[in-house]
């Protein structure tokens, strides 16, 4: 799928849980850190500028947005639930598509 990882298709609904946590987990240690961005079933994005944007939690993921470039400041927050993530992909594979 070229740069993108399509979620929940075809799996049981434990195993889509585990399974999209530890992706993101895997898109947040990866050294050099490449931004990318969550897509919600919903339609809606987060793109995940640092690794320091998300918190994972036993039953979801807190996504938090910068107010400035330093990642150690947020502003709002959101709580997600790996269950209504649809797919993740590199922000740069997404640039390079448009």
């Amino acid at each position: 799928m070229g740069g993108q990882l399509a979620l929940g298709i075809g799996r049981e609904i434990g195993q889509t849980d585990m399974r999209t946590t530890q992706d993101i987990r895997r898109y947040l240690r990866a050294e050099p850190f490449r931004p990318f961005r969550i897509h919600m079933a919903s339609g809606r994005t987060f793109d995940i500028r640092h690794p320091e944007m998300v918190h994972m939690g036993k039953a979801g993921l807190v996504v938090f947005s910068l107010v400035a470039d330093d990642p150690a400041v947020h502003g709002d927050w959101d709580t997600v639930s790996p269950l209504l993530i649809e797919s993740i992909s590199h922000l740069d594979a997404a640039a390079s598509k448009t």
